[in-house]
C-alpha cells in the first residue's frame, strides 16, 4: 500500500481546534488532581490529628507558597468539573455538532476562568 499523503510531523505547527485544547488539559487537569488529592489529605490528616496538628497546618496555609499550591489545586479541581459538565451535557445531545462543540467549549473556558480568578480571591 502506497501512501503518498502529506505527513506533519512537526509540532510546533499544528494548530488544534479550540475542542482539543479543552480535551487535553481536562485529561492533564485529571492527572493533576490525582496528585493535588495527596497534598489536600495530608493537610486534613494534619489539622485532624490534634490542636497542634491543627495549628501546624494553619501556619502551613498561611504561607504564601502553599496558598499558591492550594489555588492551583483548586484551579484545576475547577477547571476538571465544569468540563466535566460540560462533557454529560454533551451526552444528553446538547452541543454534539462542530459548532456546537466549539461554542460549548468556550463557554466553558470562560466558565472555568471565572471560577478560577474567584477561587484566588478566595484565597487571598
Amino acid at each position: 500500500m502506497n501512501k503518498k499523503r502529506p505527513v506533519n510531523l512537526e509540532i510546533t505547527t499544528i494548530h488544534f481546534p479550540i475542542n482539543a485544547i479543552v480535551s487535553i488539559l481536562h485529561r492533564v487537569s485529571g492527572v493533576f488532581l490525582f496528585a493535588g488529592v495527596a497534598v489536600l489529605m495530608w493537610l486534613l490528616d494534619a489539622s485532624l490529628d490534634s490542636a497542634e496538628g491543627f495549628a501546624a497546618a494553619k501556619d502551613t496555609l498561611s504561607h504564601p507558597l502553599f496558598q499558591f499550591v492550594v489555588w492551583v489545586i483548586i484551579a484545576a479541581l475547577a477547571y476538571h468539573t465544569i468540563m466535566g459538565v460540560r462533557h454529560l451535557i454533551m451526552d444528553i445531545g446538547i452541543g454534539e455538532s462542530l459548532k456546537g462543540g466549539r461554542r460549548g467549549a468556550t463557554i466553558a473556558v470562560v466558565a472555568a476562568a471565572i471560577a478560577i480568578i474567584l477561587a484566588g480571591v478566595w484565597i487571598w
